[in-house]
């Protein structure tokens, strides 16, 4: 192919959206049907995918089952849970462990053979398959990549970004893509399908444990093009990031509190018995607003791992221990400072049983999902399951409404000069903003104010796509946490403090909507 830039070009492939747990699993269960996947980076670098440390929530144990794994997903959810999702999602878990299992995911098996079980938050009992104590995201990447690598029907283009849907009315025909650092003007891609596998919005937060791209654009690019979407309110906050100055934070895993670590503060008081009865395992969203205020108050909150682990920290976790030798924190002696920072978006793309969304030929898995599962406060180690579910999920379903094609020529493309990066300190200041105001805990006043300076600071980068893809997920979030009157899961107003049994409904919206909420907040 000529290397004079194209406009565009026209596929039989069809294209995946992202590079992360889910993106990979849907390209192997596609196979041999030929796919192009846009990948930022090289493959296994900055999906959220890869950072997971607790493991994949399934009922692998013969004392356990897909039902109470269910019950406790609906439990954890706080009175919006799909429940035939939830049943759906934890019926399929044990399948995808042994698929996972036979492409040769190295999970950690006992003596006897069989999988090593944590225990996490709101979890009845231990389910949480894990891989090297908090290794499971990283352990698992390596080995779909891996397995992708050596399928020949899947190409990558890494270092490429969507930053666009195409439409022909309420259908998407094509995704416009460019080189991941702003470096060029956007090249369209025809295709028959097009499956979103992005990830989240935790980076739209300054304080966040997900990896520096994930900032909503996924979600705010299907938004722009029509997409509906449901549950925005709902941000997960991880109450145990490692607070030592990163940026993204690091991750205590929550597989910490399961061994039996507890939450202190400077004064070495532990808060958590006297505010929720399962102490340190109470649902995530209460430990983040203990972890919050315990901060806000400059208790200093930490994670004490000594008496529990001692010097097993630094072998059964590695991953923290890491992170805490680059920050200069021993953990077998001292404690690890932790802060709550945004860490799962519960909202996302609103989606039916097989993966579509409202706009045709438009499926999405993943974090960049909304499918009822998670309602307003995921069960720990349910993204990761749900990401896998979801990807076999849609791609049978895309198999089963594209026309077969058995092969298809690579994608060549030459991208055209032009583009602009983003503007770091407008990216700085929708974060800030968005922590400040949208974060933890949240009022009306607050709430307002955050929808008038993501319309300033929309205004001054309108030009650039990427950015506005970005604004516009936080546009939906504050939006629908302003219309919600209560507090539920990870959605908490400080002068709505209480859940109101009327409202135990899930939101679904369009940006339109948002938008005409922002407005109205710009003429008062």
């Amino acid at each position: 192919m000529s290397n004079a830039p194209l406009t565009g070009v026209t596929t039989d492939r069809v294209v995946i959206v992202g590079a992360g747990l889910g993106a990979l699993y849907a390209a192997l269960d596609l196979a041999p049907r030929p796919v192009l996947m846009i990948s930022p980076e090289p493959l296994g670098q900055g999906a959220s995918s890869a950072w997971a440390q607790g493991g994949v929530a399934a009922a692998m144990d013969a004392t356990d089952s897909a039902a109470a794994h269910a019950a406790d997903t609906i439990t954890a959810g706080a009175g919006t849970v799909d429940a035939g999702v939830a049943e759906m999602v934890t019926a399929h878990a044990r399948e995808h462990i042994l698929d996972l299992t036979d492409l040769g995911t190295p999970f950690d098996r006992g003596p006897d053979g069989g999988y090593v079980m944590s225990r996490e938050a709101a979890h009845s009992v231990a389910r949480v398959v894990r891989v090297k104590g908090d290794q499971a995201g990283k352990q698992i990447m390596q080995t779909l990549i891996a397995a992708v690598r050596a399928t020949p029907s899947v190409q990558v283009l890494e270092g490429t970004l969507a930053v666009k849907l195409e439409t022909s009315g309420d259908t998407v025909t094509g995704v416009w893509i460019e080189r991941s650092d702003g470096t060029t003007d956007p090249v369209l891609i025809k295709a028959p399908a097009i499956l979103l596998a992005g990830g989240g919005s935790g980076g739209l937060f300054a304080h966040t444990t997900n990896p520096p791209r994930i900032r909503g654009q996924v979600i705010g690019m299907a938004a722009r093009a029509g997409a509906r979407i449901a549950d925005p309110e709902f941000v997960q906050f991880h109450p145990t990031a490692i607070d030592a100055g990163e940026d993204p934070l690091p991750l205590a895993t929550e597989a910490l509190r399961g061994e039996g670590a507890i939450l202190v503060n400077k004064d070495g008081e532990r808060f958590m018995p006297a505010i929720h009865p399962d102490g340190e395992l109470a649902p995530r969203d209460i430990v983040a607003r203990a972890i919050f205020r315990q901060s806000m108050a400059g208790l200093r909150p930490a994670l004490d791992t000594r008496k529990v682990l001692g010097a097993q920290v630094l072998t059964k976790y590695p991953t923290v221990a890491e992170a805490c030798a680059r920050a200069g924190i021993d953990p077998v002696h001292d404690t690890i400072p932790v802060a709550a920072a945004a860490h799962y978006h519960m909202g996302g793309v609103d989606t039916d049983a097989q993966g579509r969304a409202t706009l045709g030929h438009l499926w999405v898995c993943g974090e960049a999902s909304s499918t009822g599962l998670h309602g307003a406060n995921r069960l720990a180690s349910n993204g990761l399951l749900e990401a896998l579910v979801y990807a076999r999920t849609c791609a049978r379903d895309i198999s089963a409404h594209t026309p077969a094609v058995e092969d298809a020529p690579l994608v060549d493309i030459a991208f055209p000069g032009g583009g602009a990066p983003l503007d770091a300190a407008s990216v700085s200041a929708l974060r800030n903003c968005m922590t400040k105001y949208v974060g933890v805990l949240r009022t009306h006043e607050g709430l307002e104010e955050a929808l008038s300076q993501i319309a300033r600071i929309e205004a001054d980068n309108a030009d650039n796509v990427t950015f506005c893809n970005m604004t516009a997920t936080a546009t939906l979030i504050a939006a629908a946490a302003l219309m919600r009157c209560e507090s539920r899961g990870g959605h908490f107003r400080s002068d709505f403090p209480e859940a109101d049994p009327d409202q135990a409904e899930r939101t679904h919206l369009f940006l339109s909507d948002a938008l005409i909420v922002r407005r109205a907040i710009s003429t008062e």
